[in-house]
C-alpha cells in the first residue's frame, strides 16, 4: 500500500512538470550545447525519465533516457555501466510483418541507435600562445580566422570595480591556460564550449583592449590604464598601498592525505605504504595550490593518526571551500596484475560492490568494531548534501588528473568518476571528494606512485582540476 501511494505520488509531481517529450527534447539539447554544467543537467534529466519510464512501464521512452544516461555518464565520466548493460540487453529484431495493426506495437523490439559520443571539434585547433611587443598577445589556429569565428564583449560593473572583457573564439584545446601580464590581474583561456574557447581579461580598473584578425592569427592588443612601477638605479621602488585581492583566489582549500600514525593504510607492492604516498601527493599539491594564490591546509602534515570524524570537522572550522582527500587503492594479490587506474568518488548512498569494497578499505580505520547492523544503519543515514556540486568537483579533479599524466605516462587507466559511502566525507560543509591516485597493489602503479616525477604529475593535475572548477561554479 505504501508503495503504490508512493508512485501515485510521483505521478501527481509529473503532471505539473515538463512532459516527457519534452524533458526528452531539453535534455537532448542540453547535450548539443557541450557546457559541461549543461550535460549534468541533461544526465539529471535523462535519469528522471529512466524512473518515469519504469513506473508508466513506456519501453520506447526507457529505451531513449538509457541512452542519454550513458552518453552522457561517459562525457561526464559518470560510472553508467549497469545502464549501458540494460541498454545493450534490447536486442534488435525486425517486426513480423503478418502482425496485424491492432496489436501492441510496444511488443515489438526495434534495433537501438548507435551511440554517437560527442568529441571537442578539431575544425580549427589553438596551435600556439605568445606575447610579442609587450601589450600584443597572439593566437595561432591551425586554420585560417574569419570574423563570425570571434565574438568579443564586455561585462563591467564599476560598483565593485570588476572589469572583464571576454573572447569567445569558435576552435578547440588541449588543457586550460593562465596567462600572465603585468599590471592585470588576470587572463585565462579555456575550452568554454563544444566548438568555442574562452579567453577572459579581467582587472580592477578599465582596460584598453583591442584585437584583428591577420590569416590564421588573433592579435589581441591590451594595455592596463595603471602605470608601471619605476625603477630607479637597480632598487625596484616598492608602491606600500595593498593590491587588491583576487575574487577566485579567496578560495580555503583543506587537503586530507588519508590514514596515517597507526594506520597505514594499504600496503601494496614492494611494501609501499598508502600513508606515505599520499602525503608525499597532497603536500606537493598545498604547494601548487598555495602559490598560485588559494589559501591551504592540510589535516595532517606528518605521519600522524586522525579520526576521520575529526578531518571534515577540521575542514568545516577553517570555512573550506573544498574538501580533498587523498588516497591509493589495493586489491588482493591475485587481482594485482590486471588492476590500475586513477578514480574519483563523491559522497552516496551508493550500493554497487565496487563503491562498498573500496569505501569497507576506506572506512576500515574508524568503523572495525562496528557490527554488520551498525554499518548498514551508518549507510542508510548518510547525509546527501553537497552532493551535486562534489560530483562537479569530482568530475573535474578526474578530468585534471587523466589530462596531466597522459601526456607523459602510457596506458593511464581512466577509473571513472563514482559515488560511495565514505566516513571521511560525512559531515563536511562544503562539496568533497575521495580521490584514489592508483592501486599500490599493481607494480607497474604503484612504481609510479612512489616518483616523485609522477608525484608532480598527478599533483599539477589536481590542481588543474581545482582551477577548473572554481571557474566553471
Amino acid at each position: 500500500m505504501i508503495r503504490f501511494f508512493s508512485l501515485l505520488f510521483i505521478f501527481v509531481l509529473s503532471l505539473n512538470a515538463l512532459s516527457d517529450s519534452q524533458t526528452l527534447k531539453r535534455a537532448n539539447s542540453l547535450m548539443k550545447n557541450g557546457s559541461k554544467s549543461e550535460q549534468f543537467r541533461a544526465y539529471n534529466d535523462y535519469k528522471n525519465l529512466y524512473l518515469r519510464a519504469i513506473i508508466s512501464e513506456n519501453i520506447k521512452l526507457r529505451k531513449d533516457a538509457l541512452k542519454g544516461i550513458v552518453l552522457s555518464g561517459n562525457q561526464l565520466h559518470i560510472d553508467v555501466a549497469k545502464y549501458k548493460k540494460e541498454l545493450s540487453s534490447y536486442r534488435y529484431k525486425k517486426p513480423i510483418k503478418s502482425v496485424s495493426k491492432k496489436e501492441n506495437s510496444s511488443k515489438l523490439q526495434y534495433k537501438v541507435p548507435k551511440i554517437k559520443k560527442i568529441k571537442v571539434s578539431s575544425s580549427n585547433k589553438l596551435k600556439s600562445i605568445k606575447w610579442i611587443e609587450k601589450d600584443k598577445l597572439v593566437l595561432r589556429f591551425e586554420k585560417k580566422l574569419n570574423k563570425k569565428d570571434v565574438n568579443f564583449f564586455k561585462i563591467i560593473n564599476s560598483k565593485q570595480k570588476n572589469y572583464r572583457y571576454v573572447f569567445d573564439i569558435h576552435g578547440s584545446m588541449n588543457k586550460f591556460k593562465k596567462i600572465r601580464k603585468d599590471n592585470i590581474d588576470k587572463i585565462k583561456l579555456a575550452q568554454y564550449r563544444l566548438n568555442t574557447i574562452r579567453l577572459v581579461i579581467q582587472d580592477n580598473k578599465k582596460v584598453n583592449v583591442r584585437f584583428k584578425i591577420s590569416s590564421n592569427k588573433l592579435i589581441i592588443t591590451v594595455k592596463s590604464s595603471s602605470k608601471p612601477k619605476p625603477v630607479v638605479k637597480n632598487k625596484v621602488f616598492v608602491d606600500k598601498k595593498i593590491s587588491p585581492k583576487r575574487l577566485d583566489k579567496n578560495k580555503v582549500i583543506v587537503i586530507d592525505t588519508g590514514h596515517g600514525g597507526k594506520d597505514p593504510g594499504a600496503i601494496g607492492y614492494r611494501g609501499y605504504r598508502e600513508k606515505v604516498i599520499v602525503l608525499q601527493i597532497g603536500t606537493k599539491l598545498k604547494n601548487i595550490l598555495k602559490s598560485r594564490g588559494y589559501k591551504v591546509y592540510m589535516t595532517r602534515y606528518t605521519d600522524k593518526f586522525v579520526k576521520l570524524s575529526n578531518r571534515t570537522k577540521y575542514a568545516n572550522r577553517k570555512n573550506a571551500d573544498i574538501f580533498i582527500s587523498i588516497h591509493a587503492n589495493a586489491v588482493p594479490k591475485r587481482n594485482a596484475n590486471k588492476t590500475s587506474g586513477v578514480e574519483c568518488y563523491f559522497l552516496s548512498k551508493s550500493r554497487t560492490t565496487r563503491a562498498k569494497n573500496v569505501a569497507a578499505k576506506e572506512n576500515s580505520a574508524d568503523l572495525s568494531d562496528m557490527n554488520f547492523y551498525g554499518k548498514q544503519s551508518f549507510l542508510n543515514t548518510l547525509s546527501s548534501h553537497n552532493i551535486v556540486a562534489s560530483n562537479k568537483l569530482a568530475i573535474d579533479l578526474q578530468r585534471g588528473m587523466l589530462g596531466s599524466l597522459k601526456k607523459t605516462y602510457s596506458k593511464v587507466k581512466d577509473g571513472g568518476v563514482r559515488e560511495g559511502p565514505f566516513w571521511v566525507l560525512v559531515g563536511a560543509g562544503m562539496p568533497s571528494v575521495l580521490v584514489e591516485v592508483g592501486f599500490v597493489t599493481n607494480p607497474k602503479e604503484a612504481r609510479r606512485l612512489v616518483d616523485k616525477k609522477y608525484q608532480n604529475r598527478l599533483a599539477h593535475g589536481l590542481a588543474d582540476g581545482v582551477e577548473r572548477y572554481f571557474i566553471n561554479n
